[in-house]
């Protein structure tokens, strides 16, 4: 068929639709040379007429064409409401998978809208006198063969971060301009829904638009105009001639509020944004950016973090979305029992009863009932001669199984009815709600089950009805009332684009449902400080701040600090980092019978150290089925790791670790081999310690010591010599030596006695943090401030463990967070800060079994994580550690060295520990410079600039990074020593070996 037979054809066509539509289509197959149903699929699984049509009760079908993976396609008369038809194919797509294609057409024209998720919809018209040209046909091509040509390339999230990104700097420009900041995020969180609503075609003929338009001409006011409209949108009304719906819902409760005076360009800007598309914008990540527009202070507070969709949901599907369809599968599955056989034994009646004219009547009325039964051909051809027939009793038969067909409808009806009322009942809460992008998408995932279920009821031979799960289905607690709000307007925007996405108008008053679900207030402490209450719900999820243990006094400050850790006094240690306070309530709520389940994200420090002991409070009463212990996110260009956890009921009793099944996940979010049982050995006590916490200006560049130690005495007779002392952290041993001093005044001198070493002292009290703050204000804002802890000095001097490094030779230190563990010595009167582990011991053999592939391994395992860097945790790793017998920490050295095989550990770590500090420190590339002053080691300089720059490129992380032969020689020679005194295969596998030192640990801490 030529292109201009076509347009003959079917522009003189009078037919109406159910004549035109296969007709048309068949004659659209042969014009572009591509395969029509019956050509390929004549079994309709993949490509059909009327898909659907089996499945529904007296409907003509899902879709007038359907092509898997490509399109749904419907039909009208010429001249009807493509519009229309197209809400509908948007009601059957859930039933056809989806397709990525939505396609109406009234053989005049054929319009093609994009449907893949989380794209901006597109739409194509093609006119008939379009088909002439190449292009046209070309792209209905694509159609058929390569559906993906159509896939947009714009996201939501693109689009959302334009018409978000708009408002910000005026957010901004009106708290500057003095108004309250709650009535500024009120009044954007207006302009936002009202830009959206007259796109999504709530407000009629761009009237918002209109009004800005109206203000910059002059001839009324911004604030007259826009106040008019939203005392309107309050309860509805007129705004001259125009009718205006019934929104309120709280966004525009107050009938007598006033927009905020805008100055013109403030409008130019305004109408810029009215002209953006905001009728597909994301809520789940428009509430974040504007979070950061208004108040970027309260990031920190907020945890305010960007969450993207797809992470979301890999917390949403396992809690919300897998057990409520698997709760359905079981459900379905009952209701096809009790019709199915009903429904063959009727059929099975009907196909006895048609050889009888007799039942004609009973016959069809029965067929009428029956759905996706044989379609039966009755009375064609009646034999010409008639057995004997019992007519009573095949009546009976009939109407028997009709009968039983009927009730087994009725009680898989009321199945399917009470299953319904179960989920339109479900609750899902968030705790910790942001901006609500968890709630946004808890809710369209509800909304879109709910939908999915009603098409699968129809298909048993239910009426569908109407979608009612709302708004009200989700919970939200928010402490700061910026995000409550954009909370609200999130999910309102939401359901407001499911109802339009899926073809169903908002025909309803008010259209913006209530939300006094979503909370203003504090999660965790009510205002008297008794524990906060959290409303009851199915489904707890939410992505709760992250804030580190030791930051909450600096950011929350010490009186809120205090009151949070008094609430969970006994249950969590008080060193604990804020998030596992909401895991706690989690627990709590589903012990207590409130929630089922829940879906958590948390730093991946959870499952480490003193956080862990919530993770092993859930496991006492409940169970981890799903985790995710490493996740990367990118927030503002920084990587952060989370881990997502999911706890409580699951009707799938497998367990899910990074979505690969396993047996049981346990409490550090690892499966197989429990590591968590392994107890602090009593031998090992008093041996690994954390170095100094300065928390203030302490530390200097070592040319300013020593201008400080060169100047003449204090009024005090001490020269500053006395006060500094050389200052190494993680960063001195894993790359170059900082030259770097502290300034160490001795401890119990009063501010007056500590001025006198003026120079130190000045340095100090002078200098202002990255935020301008001076320390004794740090100290104050920390609730750290005391006679015990003067500002002017350390805020943990570790008194403990400089008494043990004064008396050794030298000691051993390892980085607390550090690409690879490795080991190195120190010597006195060197200090060692925080971010550095003391191993108060100063002999090869102990160097030798730390650095060993068995304390490796075990230390990764049993310690936590920075980013993407190993973190050694002392209290968790070495106190643990199971070492050789003979060798274990609370025996002296001299006895240690008598156990078999020590020996040879020794001498293997003195080998590595030659050859490093030979590789780091190469002969000839630097000389030794003595201190002018004070009884101090002398320092490694290079002996000029080319030995400089080849001494800046050898560091201990570039050596492991390069693992040169040598280095691999000299660690398998220390690891085969040290197996052989674990008395095992120098090859052991990493699971064996850690199922080994387990072993060891257990018995030892049952001994003990």
């Amino acid at each position: 068929m030529s292109p201009r037979e076509f347009i003959t054809k079917w522009s003189e066509s009078t037919l109406g639709e159910r004549q035109a539509a296969q007709s048309h289509f068949l004659d659209l197959c042969r014009l572009l040379g591509v395969d029509s149903p019956a050509d390929v699929d004549t079994s309709g699984e993949t490509y059909a007429f009327e898909k659907g049509a089996q499945k529904t009760t007296g409907r003509s079908g899902y879709a007038d064409v359907w092509k898997q993976g490509a399109f749904a396609w419907e039909y009208k008369g010429p001249g009807r409401d493509l519009d229309a038809a197209y809400a509908q194919l948007q009601q059957y797509a859930p039933a056809l998978g989806n397709p990525p294609l939505l396609v109406v057409s009234d053989t005049r024209r054929i319009v093609i809208r994009t449907n893949w998720t989380n794209t901006v919809s597109e739409k194509h018209t093609f006119e008939l006198a379009d088909i002439a040209i190449p292009e046209t046909l070309q792209k209905l091509r694509w159609l058929f063969v390569e559906p993906d040509r159509f896939r947009p390339t714009v996201t939501r999230e693109a689009v959302t971060q334009e018409v978000a990104g708009s408002f910000a700097e005026l957010a901004d420009e009106l708290r500057r301009a003095d108004h309250d900041p709650l009535v500024v995020a009120h009044f954007i969180n207006q302009l936002i829904f009202c830009m959206f609503a007259e796109d999504a075609s709530l407000l009629k003929d761009k009237m918002f638009t209109r009004v800005i338009e109206t203000a910059l001409s002059g001839s009324a006011s911004f604030e007259e105009l826009a106040s008019d409209l939203f005392s309107k949108m309050h309860a509805g009304g007129r705004l001259g001639l125009e009718k205006v719906p019934h929104f309120n819902g709280g966004l525009f409760a107050d009938e007598e509020a006033r927009a905020l005076p805008l100055s013109d360009d403030q409008l130019r800007r305004c109408l810029t944004a009215a002209h953006l598309d905001w009728s597909q914008i994301d809520p789940s990540i428009l509430g974040t950016l504007f979070v950061r527009g208004l108040d970027p202070s309260k990031r920190e507070e907020l945890g305010a973090e960007y969450t993207s969709r797809e992470t979301i949901m890999t917390i949403i599907r396992p809690v919300l979305t897998d057990p409520i369809l698997s709760e359905w599968g079981a459900t379905r599955s009952e209701i096809e029992a009790l019709i199915e056989p009903a429904a063959k034994a009727l059929a099975a009646e009907l196909e006895t009863a048609s050889q009888y004219p007799e039942l004609a009547e009973e016959i069809r009325e029965v067929r009428s009932s029956l759905t996706g039964g044989p379609q039966l051909v009755l009375f064609d051809e009646l034999p010409k001669l008639r057995k004997h027939r019992q007519l009573d009793q095949v009546r009976r038969g009939l109407r028997g199984a009709d009968r039983t067909y009927r009730q087994a409808l009725d009680d898989g009806e009321g199945r399917y009815k009470a299953f319904l009322e179960h989920l339109r009942a479900l609750r899902v809460l968030d705790p910790a709600c942001g901006s609500g992008n968890f709630l946004y998408l808890a809710l369209d995932e509800l909304k879109s089950l709910e939908w999915r279920i009603m098409v699968e009821g129809e298909a048993l031979g239910f009426e569908r009805a109407f979608p009612s799960i709302g708004p009200e289905a989700v919970l939200g607690i928010e402490l700061n009332p910026y995000a409550a709000e954009l909370a609200r307007v999130s999910v309102w925007i939401g359901e407001i684009q499911w109802m339009l996405r899926n073809g169903f108008d908002l025909n309803r008053a008010p259209v913006l449902k209530p939300l006094d679900t979503i909370e203003n207030k504090n999660a965790l402490v009510d205002a008297v400080g008794n524990a906060a209450f959290w409303p009851d719900a199915d489904v707890i999820v939410g992505n709760p701040p992250y804030m580190g243990a030791k930051f909450m006094k600096r950011r929350l400050g010490a009186e809120e600090t205090a009151r949070i850790r008094r609430v969970y006094k006994g249950r969590l240690p008080a060193f604990t980092d804020l998030v596992c306070f909401w895991f706690e309530n989690a627990r709590v709520m589903i012990e207590e019978g409130r929630a089922k389940r829940a879906g958590l994200v948390g730093t991946n420090s959870i499952r480490k150290n003193t956080n862990l002991n919530v993770m092993h409070r859930i496991l006492e009463g409940t169970r981890i089925f799903a985790a995710w212990p490493e996740q990367r996110w990118d927030i503002d260009g920084a990587a952060v790791d989370v881990s997502l956890v999911c706890f409580g009921e699951h009707p799938d009793p497998a367990a899910y670790l990074d979505g690969d099944p396993v047996t049981e996940i346990h409490a550090d979010l690892t499966a197989g081999l429990n590591l968590t049982l392994a107890r602090p050995l009593e031998e090992n006590a008093g041996v690994a310690m954390l170095g100094i916490q300065k928390s203030g200006p302490f530390d200097v560049a070592g040319n300013l010591a020593r201008e400080w130690m060169a100047q003449p005495a204090n009024p005090n007779g001490r020269g500053n010599a006395s006060v500094l002392k050389p200052y190494w952290n993680g960063d001195d041993v894993t790359s170059r030596p900082r030259d770097v001093w502290l300034i160490d005044l001795p401890p119990g001198l009063t501010e007056a006695a500590a001025a006198q070493f003026a120079a130190p002292f000045h340095h100090i009290a002078s200098t202002p943090d990255e935020d301008g703050k001076m320390i004794d204000e740090l100290r104050d804002a920390s609730g750290s401030a005391s006679e015990t802890y003067p500002w002017w000095e350390p805020w943990r001097r570790r008194p403990d463990m400089r008494e043990k490094i004064e008396r050794l030779a030298r000691y051993i230190v390892t980085p607390e967070t550090a690409q690879y563990r490795v080991f190195s010595w120190l010597s006195y009167p060197t200090l060692p800060d925080k971010n550095l582990i003391v191993i108060a011991r100063e002999d090869d053999l102990m160097f030798g079994l730390l650095q060993s592939r068995f304390h490796e391994l075990w230390s990764l395992r049993k310690g936590s994580d920075l980013q993407d860097r190993p973190r050694y945790t002392h209290t968790s790793t070495f106190s643990t550690f199971p070492f050789p017998d003979g060798m274990s920490p609370d025996l002296s050295v001299d006895v240690a060295r008598q156990a078999p095989g020590a020996a040879a550990i020794s001498e293997a770590a003195r080998e590595l520990d030659r050859l490093r500090t030979g590789w780091l420190w190469p002969e000839g590339s630097w000389t030794e410079v003595n201190e002018t002053t004070g009884n101090f080691h002398a320092r490694r300089v290079p002996v000029d600039q080319a030995a400089a720059e080849l001494l800046r490129r050898r560091t201990m992380t570039a050596l492991y990074n390069e693992r040169p032969e040598w280095l691999l020689l000299a660690h398998r020679a220390l690891d085969e020593a040290v197996a052989a005194a674990y008395e095992v295969a120098g090859d052991i596998a990493d699971d064996e070996l850690l199922g080994m030192l387990l072993a060891k640990n257990l018995e030892r801490s049952q001994v003990n």
